[in-house]
């Protein structure tokens, strides 16, 4: 005997017209998510980077987290909301951690967000490595 599909473990043929599909391609801009952007963006700036100071962005590991925790680090007087520098200790390699979402609070449109995105690196390794952000970036702040 047939058992109705409702009865299936799994039930994805609705009204006998098959599985469903998705409504646009993988390839159209639609189906991209605002965090997968956000993380092309950031690879993109590092690449970038990366092509002027091997040396500087080779040691340090890069994350992106959605919301800074609650609890400020104990050597940040004044905590960015926007992002955070880990020095390294006891064989855990340097980190900068950003945040979507002040960021994308900050900017208004895609361009905005770019640069954003570009001096919150370039702070964070200039004060990592205890530099100018000029020096590591000419065009930082602009």
């Amino acid at each position: 005997m047939i058992e109705p599909p409702w009865n299936e473990p799994v039930y994805r043929n609705r009204h006998g017209r098959g599985i469903r599909t998705p409504m646009f391609g993988t390839r159209l801009p639609r189906y991209r998510t605002r965090s997968g952007m956000f993380d092309d963006m950031v690879a993109a700036q590092l690449r970038r980077l990366n092509g002027a100071w091997p040396e500087l962005i080779r040691p340090v590991q890069f994350a992106v987290e959605d919301v800074p925790p609650s609890d400020p680090a104990p050597w940040e007087s004044h905590p960015n909301p926007s992002s955070r520098c880990f020095p390294a200790s006891h064989g855990v390699p340097a980190r900068i951690v950003l945040y979507r979402m002040p960021i994308q609070m900050l900017s208004q449109s895609r361009t905005e967000l770019q640069l954003v995105i570009r001096d919150e690196i370039v702070g964070r390794l200039a004060e990592l490595y205890g530099r100018n952000p000029e020096d590591i970036d000419p065009e930082w702040g602009l």
